[in-house]
């Protein structure tokens, strides 16, 4: 019976080492491919001056008030999000083959915190998925949104509100 017992022990224990020494590999760091349109922080804030000498007091006249510029979601929601988007296309027989960004305005309803100021969503978009075995000849390019796809939205505006690039 201790003879079994150890033998046991002994196989567990070569298991964990095993697992944990040569199995249970480190994740391999990837050098992240650097998306098309990424811009310098410069290049941010000329955008930024631009808008507030052509769009603020419009905007602001509109509004009532100074109005919100930015929008922020978190990391997790973003991610979650496009994977959501993603599935939800792939029921919807699309392609998702990237992401819309709106402006847009809260009505009344919104509350006191939210009325009247710009918010911004994202859509999803995509191409229709062909059956197989059809042979449609039409080009299967595009960005179109895709129809039933839930935008994300609720994020957190600027704080302030009229804060400017950077914040």
């Amino acid at each position: 019976m201790k003879n079994l017992f150890t033998f046991i022990l002994g196989l567990i224990i070569g298991a964990l080492i095993m697992y944990f020494y040569c199995c249970k590999q480190e994740p391999i760091e990837m050098n992240p491919i650097k998306p098309h349109g990424v811009i310098t922080p410069e290049e941010a804030v000329f955008l930024d001056k631009n808008w507030t000498e052509y769009r603020k007091a419009a905007n602001d006249s509109a509004a009532g008030k100074p109005d919100n510029r930015s929008c922020w979601w978190s990391l997790e929601d973003m991610r979650n999000y496009l994977d959501y988007a993603e599935s939800q296309a792939k029921d919807l027989d699309y392609t998702m083959n990237g992401v819309r960004m709106y402006l847009g305005v809260y009505g009344e309803e919104a509350g006191e915190d939210k009325a009247g100021y710009t918010t911004m969503f994202l859509a999803p978009t995509g191409i229709p998925i062909q059956p197989a075995g059809t042979s449609n000849f039409v080009a299967r390019t595009g960005n179109g949104d895709i129809p039933g796809g839930d935008p994300l939205n609720d994020s957190t505006g600027g704080n302030p509100p009229p804060a400017n690039y950077p914040q």
